[in-house]
Parts: structure tokens; sequence; C-alpha cells
């Protein structure tokens, strides 16, 4: 595909010419209008009136032909963009290698082994023994097994110590709601067993029959039982293990790494506990590690006869870690390994037989650290880039003195590496292809900037952009951010993306508080009655973004999903003369009547990040905000909503209820789409390629209203 870079002149007779189009679409298709149906809603004595509740009801044809008309008036206002939207398809398609496979990885006597064919949607997992020249064994192939299905996700592989059954979860409906079924590697035989309403995820006792999972509740789809199933039986049968009664906690049940315990952990967002049992005894009771208190997490690694502990105990804010007796597991007996440090954030460890590898994050970076057992020299792996991601990838093997790792960088394609901790000897195994013949990361440039926030903190912005381009404010800049749940934003690196990037598009992303991307203190500052900061970090880095030039309020864009939209939301009632369009992908918007509502899933398991809206003060600070409950009559930017019928995140009437808002108030005419997935949920559409047309989509979008036409 022929790809062109921005020259200002060309721009501007583009920009004209696409505003004449849009000009004319606007007074030739009329968009839908949502009827308005008053609903009070009362909390603290305060009253608010919600006009379009009533798309509160998946089953309403009313709702149904709402959505089917948003749809079509998004085709036809963007129908002139459809064959650049294939075109952009294809062109992200042909950078990807169709015929493509991971690296093996060797776990209990097998190669295990994930491959595409060329033409087709979905993975195959296979197995090897013993050697890579052995037979293939195919486990599954999620092609012949997505026929049939206009929605398909294989999850929650795991295969019993004797090699002989795998247990899968299948969702069909993107719901996140798995069937767990079992079968038999030696016959290819899937047994008759399903078992509903799961989270697809299992583990096998080490008497390879007993498999204990995790089942949903039907309503909140809160994870909150954890379940027994011994082979041969049927699932009517199986034996509730333990039941998380706290409606703000989640559990699940895995296996350590040592192989010698079964984990039930049960999680919210500030605390952590565990119960332990031998896997050879499935039978057995499960034993608490530490009983849970309020504000402590904690995770557990098992080796020789101890337990590591990675814990924020003791106001160790950024963690550390800790040591115990796998006897006296109780949080009395343990002791610091690795004090706890300000200015280094301590993520995780992964434990070999001579070897601790911790992962950690300083300013804003990932490191990796390698400490022998027998205590010689510990040291660090070295990377050079500011704007790089790395971290442990798949370790299962524990004898082992090789350590598996990744790497990427905003314009470094993704690499994955075996690194030998005792000679120190590094081996590049894959480095992600990107085909096409035009692809040279020596023709990008990637840079780490920061921002000055309205409190004074120094917020990174990580960017990468086309060598050449000149910062004189007429550059397009997509500027994206997360910001919620201490998730970090990492600098990966993105084929697609290219698409952007090579007709001149600068891309970068806000490391804004309320991700954990500068500590744990990071999360911290952008959350409950602090989660404000998130939303003027991004503002104060898109202003820095003007006022250096890099970008305009005419050629600024945004973008985020989730959480991230509910930032896309706040932004635009806040300062919406920022940004010429916004992408908000399955946005929370309507975040007071869902927090409010304990049966939608995942709500009460939100209070800690959010707050409890039934406590006056939450309720107050959280409509403050809540970007339905605030707009107003004003200019807002071009606007493209996405969200998936299906979603069990954040539900399709959220966007459905904010757009309908806005068209009704807004005081412009500018670009405001609703598309919605009829068929897909929180993540989108199923299938290698098809999330491709979702992407083209939002890039098409994003391209047409700088007027770049090819």
């Amino acid at each position: 595909m022929r790809k062109s870079l921005l020259i200002t002149s060309v721009c501007v007779i583009f920009a004209a010419n696409a505003q004449t189009t849009k000009d004319k679409m606007l007074k030739t298709v009329l968009p839908p209008k949502a009827a308005i149906k008053p609903h009070k809603l009362e909390k603290h004595g305060d009253v608010r009136t919600d006009n379009y509740y009533w798309l509160n009801d998946r089953e309403n044809p009313e709702v149904i032909e709402y959505l089917n008309k948003e749809n079509e008036y998004y085709e036809k206002m963007t129908a002139h963009t459809k064959k650049f939207r294939e075109d952009l398809f294809e062109e992200m398609k042909g950078r990807i290698k169709e015929d493509d496979s991971s690296v093996p990885y060797f776990y209990n006597g097998y190669y295990y082994i994930t491959r595409y064919e060329k033409g087709k949607d979905y993975p195959i997992y296979s197995r090897k023994k013993g050697s890579l020249s052995a037979k293939e064994e195919i486990m599954f192939d999620c092609n012949e097994m997505a026929k049939g299905h206009s929605y398909f996700n294989l999850g929650g592989l795991n295969v019993s110590e004797d090699n002989k059954w795998v247990a899968f979860g299948v969702d069909t409906v993107s719901r996140r709601k798995y069937t767990i079924q079992v079968k038999n590697l030696e016959t290819n035989e899937i047994l008759p067993l399903k078992i509903e309403n799961t989270t697809g995820g299992s583990t096998w006792a080490g008497d390879n029959k007993t498999l204990f999972y995790t089942r949903k509740d039907e309503v909140t789809l809160r994870s909150d039982k954890i379940y027994k199933h011994k082979l041969g039986t049927s699932a009517e049968d199986d034996k509730l293990v333990y039941f998380e009664e706290d409606d703000t906690f989640g559990t699940y049940v895995y296996k350590e790494k040592s192989k010698k315990y079964l984990v039930i952990g049960s999680h919210s967002t500030l605390t952590t506990e565990y119960r332990i049992l031998d896997a050879k005894k499935p039978d057995g009771e499960f034993k608490i590690f530490q009983p849970r208190v309020r504000g402590m997490e904690y995770g557990i690694s098992h080796y020789d006869d101890k337990f590591y502990v990675v814990t924020n105990k003791d106001k160790a804010s950024n963690f550390k870690l800790m040591v115990t007796p796998e006897g006296k597991t109780g949080m009395d007996n343990w002791k610091d390994l690795i004090p706890h440090r300000r200015d280094v954030l301590l993520e995780d460890i992964d434990i070999f037989k001579n070897y601790l590898v911790i992962s950690e994050r300083s300013n804003g970076l990932n490191k990796i650290r390698i400490r022998p057992w027998d205590g010689s020299d510990e040291y660090y792996l070295p990377f050079d880039s500011e704007t790089y991601t790395a971290g442990t990838s798949v370790n299962p093997d524990f004898d082992t003195d090789v350590l598996r790792y990744s790497y990427q960088s905003l314009a470094t394609p993704s690499s994955v590496i075996d690194f030998n901790m005792k000679t120190r000897e590094k081996t590049v195994l894959k480095e992600q292809e990107v085909l096409g013949g035009k692809f040279n990361k020596n023709n990008y440039e990637e840079k780490r900037v920061w921002a000055t926030a309205q409190d004074g903190t120094k917020v990174p912005i990580s960017m990468v952009y086309r060598k050449g381009i000149k910062r004189d404010g007429t550059n397009p800049l997509l500027l994206y951010a997360y910001g919620s749940y201490g998730h970090s934003m990492d600098d990966g690196f993105s084929s697609v993306r290219l698409s952007l990037l090579d007709r001149g598009f600068i891309y970068a992303i806000a490391h804004i508080r309320g991700g954990e991307d500068l500590g744990r203190e990071w999360y911290e500052n952008g959350k409950l009655l602090k989660k404000k900061n998130t939303f003027t970090d991004f503002i104060d880095c898109s202003k820095y973004l003007i006022e250096q030039k890099y970008t305009s309020p005419k050629h600024l864009y945004a973008e985020g999903g989730s959480a991230g939209g509910l930032l896309m939301g706040a932004i635009i009632n806040m300062a919406p003369q920022l940004y010429n369009g916004v992408i908000a992908q399955v946005p929370f918007v309507d975040v007071v009547t869902t927090m409010l509502d304990d049966s939608i899933p995942l709500t009460t398991g939100e209070y800690d990040e959010w707050g409890n809206p039934n406590n006056k003060e939450y309720y107050e600070y959280m409509k403050s905000y809540s970007p339905y409950d605030n707009v107003k009559a004003q200019d807002y930017p071009n606007l493209l909503v996405t969200t998936g019928l299906h979603d069990s995140q954040v539900q399709y009437w959220e966007p459905a209820k904010w757009v309908a808002r806005l068209r009704a108030v807004k005081t412009d005419n500018n670009l405001l789409f609703l598309d919605t997935n009829m068929e897909a949920g929180h993540g989108g559409a199923s299938g290698r390629f098809e999330a491709l047309k979702e992407v083209a989509k939002e890039y098409s979008f994003l391209l047409d209203l700088e007027g770049i036409k090819k």
C-alpha cells in the first residue's frame, strides 16, 4: 500500500476538503435520537434524573433497535472511508506473518507450541515429546472449534502431571463465562463433561484425576466459588471446596511452580489471602497461609522448605520480599530478605533451583535482577533505551540456569530471549517479523519527555514518530493512556501502529497517576478521593505537547479504553478545546449509577478503587467527575465511541446512554459515532485478524479528520 508523510500545505487542503465533506453529510444524514424517558435516582437526598436509563435492558427490542440505528448512522456517515478502511485492514494484515509460531517452551517432558496457519484466524496448540524433531501432537485446532460461532475464545489450558489429560475453557459469547471440558491426550477424546459458568482456569492435583476450578456468580459474574471435580463423575456431584463470602473479593486456584502445593487465592483491590494444600492430598483441607488483614497484600512462592512472600506489610508501599518456613506461614514468622525501597517497586519474583529473579520498576522502567542462592554477586540485565518494556516470560522449568524474558520498545519489535544466568550469555530466539519489506526501526525516533502537572508533579510521556518530523504544531498526535487499577502502561511495539506513524502521526503514551508506572505511590495518588489527578495529569500532558509544538489542538487526538474510556469522558468535559478527536473504547462513563448497583458484574470489588457511593463523601466526589453526570451544553471534539453488546466489564448501556445524552445537549456539529459490536464483549472481536478491522475503523476515523485519504 502507498503511504505518505504529511506536508503542511497538503494537510491544509485535505483538512478543508474533509470539513466540506463532513458538513454535507451532517445536512443529509440525521443521527438517531434516543427516546427521553425520565427516571429518578435518589441517594443521600440528591436526586438525579436519567433520561436514558431505559437503555439498561438488552432484551428490550426498542433498545436493540436504537443500537442498530446508531450502527447504521455510523456506517452511512463513514461510507466514504469504507474503501480506505479495507485498505488499512489489508495493510496492517500484510505486516503480520500469517504462518507464525511461538517460541517453544519445555515443561514436564514436552515442548509446547502455539502456531498459526496462513489464511486462518485462530491458533493451533500443539506439543512434541522430548525433542523439537519429535512428531507433533495437535491438542487443539481452534479454527475447527470456532466454526459456527461468531465469537470464540479458548483459555485456561492445563495439562495433568502425567501428561494424559488437558482441561480447557471455551467462551462463545464474549461474556467471560467459560465452559470447562477435559480432553484425553492419549486417545484425543473430549470427555462429555461440561462445567458451565467458570473462569476457564483450573488446576490438576498431584493424583492426575482431581481437578480444581472456579465458578462465577450467575448475576454479578464474581468469581466466588472453588469446586473439586473427580474424573469419571458428573459435574453435578462436584464438591464445593471454598466459598468467598465477601462480595468485594474474588477467588481463584492454582498450583505452585514447585508442584508441592495447591493454592486458593482471595483478592480485592487492597487485600489478599491464601490457603494451601498438599497437591498429593486433594481430599484434605486447605489451610490458611495468613488470614487477611485489611490493606495488606501478599503473594507467595514455594521453594525447598520455605515460602517467599512479596508483600506491602509494615507499610512497605513499594513492596518487599520476605521469607518464612513452610510449616510456619503466619506473618509473625516472616523475615525480610529484600527490604522496602522508596524509589523501587518490587513487582514479582521467579524462583529457580539456583537463582532468584526479581522483577522491579524504577523511574518508570522495568528492571530484571538476578540473585544466585549461593550468595555470589547479584546483577541486573542491561537495558539501554528509555522507552522499552522487558519482563520475564514463560519459565515453568524449575531446574535450569536459563531465564526466558521478552524485550521490546516503541520502535523495536518484540523479542524472546534466553539468558544463561550462569554464563551471562543471551540468545535471541525470535524477533517479531514485520512483513512488507518497508519497516526499518532506524527510521523512527523514540523518546521520553516529562510534563509538569498542575500540582508540580513530573509526569512521563513516551513518544515515537518517524525521523524528520518538525516541531511546528502541525503534526497529528495520538495520546493514549489508561490510569487506573495500578496498571502500568509499558512502552510496547505495534506493527499495526505503523499505519499511523508512516502517515505522519506521532504516537504518545501518558504515564499518568492511577497507574503504577512510577511506583505504588503513583497509583495511590490517582484513585479514590485523588482520582481527578488522573484526568488533570492527562490534560497537563496534552498542554505540554501543544506548548512544545509537537502538535496543536487542531491535530491532537486522545484514546483510551474501559477505565481509560472514563478518562476520555472526563477530559472532554473538562478541556474539550484541546482535542480535535477522541476515541473512547468500551468506556466506563456512568460511574455513580454503576457503582450503586451491586448486581452489575465487578461493582462491589471496585469499591477500593473508586470508593463506595453509599458513603456520601465518595458519592459526591464520584458525581463531580462522572462523565455521564457532567455532560453539559458546550462544544465537544469529534467522537468515536465503541462498545460490545455482551460486555461483562463495562455494560453496553453506559456508552449508549452517554452518546444519547451528548447528542441531546452538545452545541457543536462535530462527529459523534456509537459503534456497537452486537456479537462481542469487552475485548472486541475474536480471531487474529477480525480485531484488525476494528482498529482500521479507529484509524480511518483519525485519518479522515486529518484529511488523509490513502
